[in-house]
């Protein structure tokens, strides 16, 4: 690390500052975006302020069900956040440069998916003014202590490795960007440091960044274990297993894959980014999709065929909900449509272009949602004790308006999120960029 030695090629970084700053800034298109997100936003938060006055009993939770929607939500936005570690830690430490044009993209969707999953958590509490006391009063024996630190650790870490990378990047474009709003440009001069692109602050910057990819992999890994154990802890049929750990870890690298080769798609056509994130881009990005499906395929295997075959009293009932319940329509679809198929489809190279690749991933992203929800709710609706005498909306779940309306706010402002840090900065690294047609040979760090 400490013997890189950059080497940017001028006029290769004129072109691509040309290209890639062309779209930051705020144009007509985007406030009309923001506008729809916005109001959009507003109907979803005036849905959590009648769940704040009137209390939990507006969603579809009761005491049998204590955990519905939100929480299988929490559980998708942390998984998601995970790719940021997946392609800047693991791909990035391993050596593989053709990731430079979308390291940013996915420490992007990173930092937004792990602010979100924080606030996520929240919308489930039934006294949210009491959040404080997890920290003042919180027992180290508790999984949803070891939940909060591990998010917030995660969360500041993506920060700084998004922020990090972005400084000789604001420096070029402060000295570009001539008719950008001062108020922008003076951001931009507080957020570069006075970076002078010396030697030495290249020096300082590879080290500093590759001590947080070393320090994010661990991080990651233990905010979606010990999210993982937050079930696993249980004994409930379902939840109690050895393998949730990896099985929660693999499935959110698919998961993570799939939002990022979303966002990608995206930025390449309306970005007029082409040339950047480009068709052997997109090919690569569907061999490591199909990797972690590979790898979720197997977990998932473990996951439902053992218990499937011993057909204990209580795994019966589980199994037989999702294999051919109520819940038999969502599981067979995230299996099928969000895993099988697009394992299958992808080893052929048709399939990993933008057009299919895309319209895969939205599959494998929406899958990822639905598979969330069957891991958290059937198991909930089938307790160990007795259930006698209750009435049938107490042990059924059924999410109302109002729970559904806060889910989606809580989409709405992880789109938000991007949106805004997609316009006010750079998606893909210039001086990264710059740098690899005169070592192309050197690993990004």
């Amino acid at each position: 690390m400490s013997e890189h030695n950059i080497k940017i090629n001028k006029e290769k970084l004129d072109k691509i500052a040309e290209d890639v700053l062309k779209p930051v800034g705020f144009n007509n298109a985007y406030i009309n975006w923001m506008l729809f997100l916005t109001v959009a936003l507003m109907a979803c938060i005036y849905a959590y302020v009648i769940q704040y006055r009137e209390g939990l009993i507006v969603t579809g939770m009761r005491d049998m069900v204590s955990w519905g929607m939100y929480i299988a939500n929490f559980v998708f936005f942390v998984a998601t956040a995970l790719v940021g570690m997946l392609i800047s830690g693991v791909i990035g430490l391993l050596g593989y440069t053709w990731i430079k044009p979308i390291t940013r993209i996915a420490e992007m969707i990173a930092v937004a998916f792990a602010a979100v999953a924080g606030l996520v958590i929240v919308s489930d509490m039934g006294r949210p003014e009491r959040l404080h006391h997890v920290f003042l009063y919180g027992r180290v024996q508790s999984p949803i202590l070891w939940d909060v630190t591990v998010v917030t650790t995660y969360l500041v870490i993506s920060t700084l490795l998004y922020m990090l990378p972005l400084i000789p990047d604001l420096a070029i474009a402060r000295g570009r960007m001539k008719n950008a709003p001062q108020w922008m440009l003076k951001l931009y001069k507080i957020l570069s440091f006075n970076w002078t692109h010396h030697p030495k602050q290249y020096q300082l910057l590879f080290k500093a960044t590759r001590l947080l990819i070393i320090l994010v992999i661990p991080t990651a890994f233990a905010i979606h274990t010990v999210t993982s154990w937050l079930l696993a802890v249980n004994s409930r049929s379902g939840w109690d297993s050895t393998i949730f750990g990896p099985y929660f870890l693999t499935g959110a690298f698919v998961t993570g894959m799939g939002a990022v080769i979303i966002a990608v798609f995206f930025f390449r056509n309306n970005y007029k980014l082409r040339s950047y994130l480009d068709e052997p881009l997109f090919d690569k990005m569907g061999k490591l999709l199909e990797f972690v499906c590979v790898v979720y395929f197997y977990f998932n295997l473990n996951e439902f065929v053992v218990p499937a075959y011993k057909m204990k009293e209580f795994d019966a009932i589980h199994i037989h909900e999702l294999f051919l319940g109520k819940h038999a329509l969502m599981f067979w679809f995230c299996q099928i449509c969000g895993l099988i198929v697009p394992m299958i489809v992808l080893l052929w190279k048709p399939f990993r272009k933008p057009v299919p690749l895309f319209v895969i991933s939205l599959f494998v992203l929406v899958g990822a949602w639905f598979k969330r929800y069957i891991i958290v709710i059937p198991t909930m609706e089938h307790p160990f004790l007795p259930v006698q005498n209750l009435p049938n909306e107490w042990v059924v779940y059924q999410p109302t308006v109002i729970e559904s309306a806060v889910t989606i706010g809580s989409i709405i402002m992880g789109i938000m999120i991007i949106s805004v840090l997609a316009k006010l900065f750079p998606v893909i690294p210039i001086w990264e960029m710059a740098e690899e047609d005169e070592e192309t040979k050197s690993k990004i760090i």
